[in-house]
């Protein structure tokens, strides 16, 4: 999608006449030559290569099962032959790569509070340079915490639990638990209580490992309610005492249980080495549609996603750097560290508050993670790219009139070039060096999960990032595998091939209208099948009928998500079985469409749309973007504050006018646009518990906090 331009017929003029002449001058020899290169090593252009097929149908049928085209006769499920389990994976890589970085953490050089104008205080931080384990170093680590986990009486296929921010000890101490085969219970930091005590006392753990942070302000209020419960093992330095804890739990310090570990007689007490088969983790899902459940993976499970996933990564290798900041709990961020293990990249810890310069708790005049560190690969969740680029906009809109010309001027050209495979190191270098800046400057991957990314931050991302943004398609069932697009395919709203780990089927949904048989593309609820698929839910056999073995005694998952696959073999996700709603006068509302439509409004921060079937209207809680919404007052002379501009109706008024142009604009149907709105003065934030890690609404939640004003937007009833 191209930017409105409105521009000066000189500046225009200039702007092109510059343009050729550096693409004659510069581009066009290394063009030509790179063209030669690719083709004498039969690659072709990019171009060409975003246009082959990337999957067929291995039995002829609409319906599939489709297949990578590298994996049309057998799916592929390890790296290396004889590396089928995940402590053979670390064991491989800290003897290839023994030396090299492995995990950096950034030293705190100083902390403080920092009052705002409203009042409230906020800690801020400088933070130094990286500090680095090797790949050796941090398998010793993990070594030794393994025996002296072992020593504190934790046995092998015995669950033991991490509940814990991302950072290095959490891989340290995951290592440490594929080494001995302690399957691994791993909960969101952002859970609330009852989900905690429910996910410790259902897998029955008796060891956990947390943080001093978790432990003093979440853990600490449950703990009589977890009763197996013995030993907390706190990642954090100090203290190194910690009195007023109930009798028979016992806290420790992991630098301690490393000590214990180097002990020679646990040190030649030996372990239990894992099979492929054996639960490597259980991992609680975010609990998006109620009660968090368990998803057993096996260890063959994560090595055949992890597989797949990398074969999508172009000159993936040991002169990569991975930025790490969302939850290691989440299986992307999981999933994408251990890829970047099992290749000798090195990982940099960070956090969403940490991230950037402009990021909440970086002090003003300092560096956040990525300037420092600079990463070449980046795994992002739909609603922090769609953050970055309405933040980019809104700078853009604040220009001078010339400056925002050029922009708009390398914006569109760049989008052009990039239709046609072509890259644009004039546009790159002048006008977008600064925004790329902004993730450190030397980003080659940006890998897009979690939910569906739209055209328009997917675009924004491709140009000024000067990167490829690879989005995909997975869930925890599948190891985070199923598909992903393949890194020259520049086409938008599509999640690509199926990786070659795994096949996908589509079901026809009679109810919602989704046939394979459907014209001009097949469409129906997508399955994943392949050795990716997990074990299933942790004693909840109710739940489990979502996965089926077939006559090849292969698995699959019944998604619950509706795609429709492309004549080049890339699926598409068009629907979700559990937000299709049929209004009362029978037609369908596709709610996730509707949001993902109008999240793309500036004026919008987040939205969750609401119906039910005995009402006529689709209504809206809205999360409005304050820049914006405050200028909207400004301009239509309503005054308050921020809370008071929130509970206005008159506000609403204008608010609901602004998203109908846009749901227009976007083509959505009359009976899809929001009717009413609530605004909320608060973001929804994992820790409001309104959505998920991943940001995904949490549609019961909010039901729950907007029941009031559901019965004031359908009339009281």
């Amino acid at each position: 999608m191209k930017l409105k331009e409105d521009l000066n017929p000189v500046l225009l003029l200039l702007f092109q006449v510059t343009v050729w002449l550096y693409s004659v001058l510069a581009f066009l020899p290394s063009y030509l030559f790179s063209s030669v290169s690719e083709s004498d090593a039969g690659l072709g252009s990019e171009q060409e290569r975003a246009q082959r097929l990337k999957a067929q149908s291995v039995t002829g049928r609409p319906a599939g099962p489709y297949r990578a085209m590298g994996a049309t006769k057998r799916l592929v499920s390890s790296l290396h032959p004889g590396v089928d389990t995940l402590d053979k994976v670390f064991e491989d890589a800290s003897r290839r790569f023994p030396d090299r970085d492995c995990l950096g953490t950034r030293e705190v050089v100083m902390e403080e509070d920092e009052r705002q104008n409203n009042g409230k205080v906020f800690k801020k931080v400088i933070l130094g340079q990286y500090r680095w384990l090797s790949y050796a170093e941090t398998h010793k680590a993990a070594a030794r915490f393994g025996s002296g986990l072992a020593a504190l009486g934790q046995r092998a296929h015995t669950n033991i639990a991490i509940f814990c921010e991302t950072r290095a000890e959490w891989v340290i101490a995951a290592q440490a638990c594929f080494m001995q085969n302690f399957p691994l219970v791993t909960l969101y930091s952002t859970l609330g209580g009852p989900a905690i005590t429910h996910g410790l006392n259902e897998t029955e753990v008796s060891h956990i490992i947390t943080s001093r942070e978790l432990l003093e302000t979440r853990l600490k209020f449950i703990l009589l309610e977890v009763p197996r419960l013995q030993h907390i093992i706190v990642v954090d330095d100090t203290p190194t005492k910690w009195p007023g804890y109930p009798r028979g739990i016992s806290v420790h310090n992991m630098a301690t249980v490393q000590e214990l570990g180097t002990k020679l007689e646990n040190v030649s007490r030996g372990r239990k080495q894992p099979m492929p088969s054996d639960i490597a983790v259980i991992m609680y899902t975010s609990g998006s549609t109620g009660v968090p459940k368990g998803v057993m993976i096996s260890h063959s499970n994560i090595i055949a996603g992890i597989t797949g996933m990398a074969e999508r990564i172009p000159n993936l290798g040991e002169n990569d750097t991975y930025i790490g900041y969302l939850p290691l709990a989440h299986v992307l961020e999981l999933s994408a560290e251990l890829v970047c293990v099992a290749h000798g990249c090195r990982i940099g810890y960070s956090s969403p508050q940490t991230l950037a310069d402009q990021s909440t708790k970086i002090k003003k005049g300092s560096k956040g993670d990525t300037s420092v560190l600079q990463p070449t690969l980046m795994a992002a969740v739909p609603e922090i790219m769609d953050r970055i680029y309405k933040n980019v906009m809104t700078k853009v809109e604040e220009m001078s009139s010339a400056q925002r010309t050029l922009f708009t001027l390398a914006y569109n050209y760049k989008l052009e070039q990039l239709s046609q495979g072509r890259s644009t190191p004039l546009c790159d270098n002048l006008v977008f060096k600064k925004v790329r800046s902004l993730l450190g400057g030397k980003t080659r991957v940006l890998l897009s999960g979690g939910a569906p990314l739209s055209a328009a931050t997917q675009r924004f991302m491709n140009v000024c990032f000067c990167c490829p943004v690879g989005q995909g398609y997975g869930l925890t069932e599948t190891c985070g595998a199923g598909t992903i697009s393949e890194m020259w395919d520049y086409s938008t709203g599509r999640v690509g091939g199926p990786l070659i780990c795994s096949e996908i089927k589509l079901k026809d949904w009679v109810e919602g209208g989704y046939h394979s048989t459907d014209t001009p593309n097949p469409q129906g609820e997508i399955l994943i099948g392949g050795p990716n698929v997990t074990m299933g839910y942790y004693k909840n056999e109710a739940k489990n009928q979502d996965f089926f073995v077939d006559d090849n005694g292969q698995r699959w998952f019944c998604t619950g998500d509706i795609g429709e696959v492309h004549p080049d073999g890339c699926l598409k996700i068009i629907d979700r079985k559990k937000d299709l709603v049929k209004l009362q006068a029978g037609e369908y509302v596709s709610l996730g469409k509707v949001e993902a439509m109008l999240k793309n409004c500036p004026l919008i921060d987040n939205i969750c749309a609401y119906a039910n079937s005995e009402e006529m209207y689709v209504i809206g809680f809205v999360v409005p973007n304050q820049k914006h919404l405050l200028s909207l007052a400004e301009q239509y002379c309503i005054r308050g504050s921020w809370e008071e501009l929130c509970n206005n109706a008159a506000m609403e008024g204008v608010v609901l006018q602004v998203i109908t142009e846009a749901a227009l604009s976007a083509q959505l149907e009359r009976f899809e646009i929001p009717r009413k709105i609530r605004l909320s003065p608060d973001p929804w934030t994992p820790e409001t518990g309104l959505v998920t890690d991943a940001f995904k609404l949490k549609r019961q939640q909010l039901k729950s906090k907007y029941q009031d004003d559901i019965e004031r937007m359908y009339g009281g009833k």
